[in-house]
């Protein structure tokens, strides 16, 4: 199934790839705090999420870079596009925060 070459993969994967970051992200430095307490954080420090989701985009370059490396460019196309989507929407919460 990882060996597939396709846009709409490479897609899933992008956007699949940050959500298991910001889980991996909440279990090593928020840990201590329930889901709801660290979200409830989240809220009232809103210039939090923007540098979160920025360190979330790291798991993207990463999954980008194995299948750079494999030569799936399709895959890799679906998952630059979004990283890119998702770094418009981190501008965002910096510049709106």
């Amino acid at each position: 199934m990882l060996q597939k070459d396709n846009l709409i993969f490479g897609l899933i994967l992008g956007f699949l790839a940050p959500v298991l970051g910001f889980a991996a992200y909440y279990l090593i430095k928020f840990r201590l705090f329930t889901v709801k307490e660290f979200f409830e954080v989240l809220i009232m420090q809103k210039s939090l999420i923007s540098g979160i989701i920025s360190i979330c985009l790291f798991s993207d370059a990463v999954v980008f870079t194995l299948y750079i490396n494999k030569h799936k460019d399709k895959t890799a196309a679906g998952i630059f596009i979004a990283t890119c989507i998702y770094a418009i929407i981190a501008l965002g919460f910096k510049w709106l925060a």
